[in-house]
């Protein structure tokens, strides 16, 4: 088993490498060209068609409904821990990467859900898309696809379920003693009510849970930054000045190269925003609509309120802190960060915050596990896929899961090259449909 594990973590460590993260960036980078910035000059607009209702078109849920669907599986711990470790590894200055990343990601994300729409099904379970669909109908490779819905599928039962499912029993054991059994039978009957009612369950239930937890949570921030004003410029401004100069180390902090602020920044982005993955177009291929690119625009703010918004609130609350430079550990640092200032009050706004966003996770990641397992098995054994997802979600909370992280690590890391490759293979479509779109709204 051992070498099983050593392996696994191999391949992990090299699927998440430097040329995966270039890969990532540059297509990013590529199709921010290509599209002539429109994450900068259209997303006033993007924002507007978020709470419009497309009266036209095939699809179960609205605009915002398929936005909240994504931002349940992206808005995670990564929001909390990810940030601290982006920090504790690379400096301040991986934050500024992380915003970069997460820039020209919008653009990604954008092209993503245009194909997820224009090439999407309608199945008995409603409409079937994402890159699996993409692949075997836009840019005909089918095996593509198909390997696409395996790492999805096996994503999903591990970093999209068991994993979440143990981190919130083990903070809830840590910090409040309640029995790992007892969070996971929780956490498996409330699952189950919302995700065995399909797609427009999760969505309304979603379209509930992600906006008040993602305002409570920046509302909790910007009253500590309020409370600091003095300190924020001066967060800023170590942000932007270690982007490009080393810091050194002192008191507890260790110090970071330029290129460790660059490349934890990046990775950390990634993770959080999941641009690239392919993951959130599955969600995005379920929104009414009559046009892609109106569903796309939608998607694209996704990872702006993702990393611009949630991951910025914690990084400059880590920032006007002591911490960071104290050796304070990641998965300590946020919570610590807040307890400083609003006491037990910020612990408890920490610790709900990360039972919360990963239990959304699962609740997203339920579905895009769905469409995966349809698209391999065919529509006969969702319901099964299901009941066994919510079941799953016990077993995680209640056994230890090193091995589970890393194999499931290395699926979500393993999406994102068969989704790259449509993505750049189908670049003409995307511009295509992008000019279509916005020659109509001129006219």
């Amino acid at each position: 088993m051992s070498t099983i594990e050593s392996v696994i973590s191999a391949i992990s460590s090299f699927v998440w490498g430097p040329p995966m993260l270039i890969l990532l960036v540059g297509t990013g980078v590529y199709l921010t060209i290509l599209l002539k910035g429109m994450q900068f000059w259209a997303l006033p607009y993007a924002l507007k068609l978020i709470f419009r209702t497309d009266v036209e078109g095939e699809g179960e849920i609205s605009h915002f409904a398929a936005l909240m669907t994504a931002l349940a599986a992206t808005v995670g711990i990564g929001n909390i821990v990810g940030v601290a470790t982006a920090i504790t590894l690379g400096g301040p200055g991986a934050v500024f990467w992380m915003w970069m990343t997460g820039l020209v990601g919008m653009a990604t994300k954008y092209s993503e859900a245009v194909l997820a729409v224009k090439y999407r099904q309608e199945g008995q379970f409603g409409m079937k898309g994402g890159p699996m669909y993409y692949l075997s109908y836009g840019a005909n490779m089918p095996k593509l696809g198909m390997a696409f819905a395996i790492f999805t599928a096996c994503a999903a039962f591990g970093i999209g379920n068991m994993t979440q499912s143990n981190a919130v029993s083990e903070i809830l054991s840590s910090q409040l003693s309640i029995p790992t059994w007892v969070t996971g039978l929780t956490l498996l009957v409330l699952t189950g009510i919302v995700v065995l009612g399909g797609i427009k369950s999760i969505a309304r239930f979603t379209s509930i849970l992600v906006p008040f937890m993602i305002v409570a949570y920046v509302c909790v921030a910007l009253a500590i930054l309020i409370i600091n004003y003095d300190k924020v410029g001066s967060a800023f401004s170590l942000i932007f000045y270690h982007a490009f100069n080393p810091i050194a180390a002192g008191g507890g902090f260790v110090g970071a190269t330029i290129a460790a602020a660059m490349r934890y920044g990046v990775a950390r982005g990634v993770f959080s925003n999941e641009s690239g993955l392919g993951s959130s177009p599955i969600a995005a291929a379920a929104a009414k609509t009559d046009d892609p690119v109106k569903q796309a625009l939608v998607s694209m703010t996704q990872t702006f309120i993702d990393t611009l918004v949630v991951c910025t609130m914690t990084a400059l609350i880590i920032l006007v802190s002591p911490f960071w430079q104290q050796g304070v550990s990641a998965g300590v640092l946020t919570m610590q960060s807040f307890a400083l200032y609003l006491g037990d009050l910020g612990t408890y706004v920490v610790l709900a915050s990360t039972v919360l966003f990963a239990f959304s996770t699962i609740l997203g990641w339920s579905y895009y596990g769905e469409k995966a397992f349809e698209f391999i098995f065919g529509e006969k054994f969702v319901r099964l896929y299901r009941v066994a997802f919510v079941c799953m979600v016990a077993v995680g909370a209640m056994l230890k899961l090193e091995f589970v992280w890393n194999f499931s690590d290395m699926m979500n890391g393993m999406m994102a090259i068969p989704n790259l490759i449509a993505l750049l293979l189908l670049s003409k479509i995307i511009k295509s449909e992008t000019d279509k779109h916005f020659s109509m709204l001129k006219n």
